[in-house]
């Protein structure tokens, strides 16, 4: 944690306040390389563990390019498997994973996967510690929206992600109930945060993000790549949060268009993996989240669509940050220089159009949708105010610049560009 109390200009001139910064975060240990799963016995130890359960979801458990590292991995603390976890991240597969770990006798989780089985993992460790029914946690969620997340320890938590949208390094998950799994009559969706659930140790092993398909690996990298760029002119930046974004930019730019080639050299991975993981860290603090504006149009996006957020942030991502730019500074030096080296920096529109077209470049290296109705569930453009509305009243709108303050009218105006 840093206490930091006097006067400080950021290395762009922007001005921290009067008051300096505040930056708390409490990461678990983190260790990247090709091979470094060969270490789960002994991170697992680290955290007072001895026994874990794999959660993850059916095709990630029976692909053995993934699942034998990680049972070689740990080897004698391997108790049980539970690979059930589904995009839908529901409290009946979290109440299940729960009992799994009691039945295994394990005393500690490792999640292998995606963003479902790394959300899943954390419902649960709080669902042990709760020792609550399957009807009780339902019913909460339905009725408020999130779950109470106990007082005092919950299990110990090591992830291994292969996806690279940032669920692992993240303090809070998704989580949602429907007639189909659970006790409850109608569809509920919501979310748990707790700064108790950030795992205690993660592995980023760029062996493991080879095996996953590329259509699923550069959605959800577009996901990681906008945490960065919102880290830089978020309300509540700091400079540290904004030294490993536009390091992580810098690595994502090399690195991530790689991902759209059948055959990316292995060393792109590795920048890709590690620029995602520096994107992510200190995103999620528990005073508070550094999301913004283009995560918010991803949540408008995928409300009530079949929309995967990563390729409805590829779609309007760009247009989001020119209408940025029209309002506010919004950190474009820093953001160009991360994402178009060698941009003249004497003109500010100039910068600001190098900015959103180096953050184009590196959709487009990706392969993904370049407007919204190429995504494959869309809002019809009769719909489109709607979802600026939703836009406006989300959550991360808070974290947005000082100076912006958009109208739904202005919002609905971005999404018919992107459209």
């Amino acid at each position: 944690m840093v206490d930091f109390h006097s006067s400080l200009d950021g290395f762009d001139g922007r001005t921290y306040g009067e008051d300096g910064f505040r930056f708390e975060y409490e990461p678990g240990t983190v260790r990247f390389g090709r091979g470094c799963v060969a270490s789960l016995a002994e991170e697992l130890r680290d955290v007072g563990a001895s026994r874990a359960l794999v959660v993850t979801g059916q095709t990630v458990g029976s692909t053995p390019a993934v699942m034998d590292p990680v049972r070689d991995g740990l080897g004698d603390a391997l108790a049980g498997e539970f690979a059930e976890t589904t995009p839908e991240k529901r409290v009946a597969t979290a109440h299940a994973a729960a009992e799994a770990l009691d039945a295994a006798d394990a005393d500690a989780f490792v999640a292998v996967g995606s963003g479902s089985s790394l959300d899943v993992t954390k419902v649960a460790r709080f669902l042990v510690a709760r020792d609550c029914t399957l009807e009780q946690a339902a019913t909460e969620l339905a009725e408020s929206g999130t779950i109470d997340v106990p007082e005092g320890d919950l299990p110990p938590a090591v992830v291994v992600p292969t996806t690279l949208a940032g669920a692992d390094l993240s303090q809070g998950a998704g989580i949602s109930v429907a007639p189909d799994t659970d006790p409850v009559e109608s569809h509920a969706g919501g979310g748990v945060s707790d700064p108790r659930l950030m795992p205690d140790a993660l592995h980023y092993d760029p062996d493991l993000f080879d095996t996953t398909p590329q259509g699923v690996l550069v959605g959800s990298a577009m996901n990681g790549l906008d945490k960065a760029v919102e880290s830089l002119y978020a309300r509540n930046a700091t400079p540290i949060s904004d030294a490993t974004a536009v390091h992580g930019l810098r690595l994502c730019r090399e690195g991530l268009p790689a991902l759209g080639s059948d055959d990316p050299d292995p060393r792109d991975v590795e920048r890709a993996v590690l620029g995602i993981v520096l994107a992510q860290y200190g995103v999620s603090r528990p005073d508070g989240s550094t999301l913004s504006l283009v995560h918010a149009f991803g949540h408008g996006l995928t409300h009530g669509f079949d929309a995967h957020q990563g390729r409805a942030h590829a779609a309007v991502a760009p247009h989001a940050l020119r209408y940025l730019f029209e309002h506010v500074d919004g950190r474009r030096g820093l953001l160009a220089e991360a994402l178009a080296p060698g941009a003249a920096q004497d003109d500010p529109d100039a910068v600001a159009e190098a900015a959103v077209e180096g953050l184009a470049a590196i959709r487009d290296g990706l392969g993904l949708p370049e407007r919204i109705r190429d995504l494959d569930d869309y809002p019809e453009r009769d719909e489109l105010h709607d979802v600026a509305a939703y836009v406006a009243d989300d959550v991360f709108m808070r974290n947005a610049p000082a100076g912006l303050d958009p109208t739904v009218e202005e919002l609905r105006d971005v999404l018919d560009a992107a459209w």
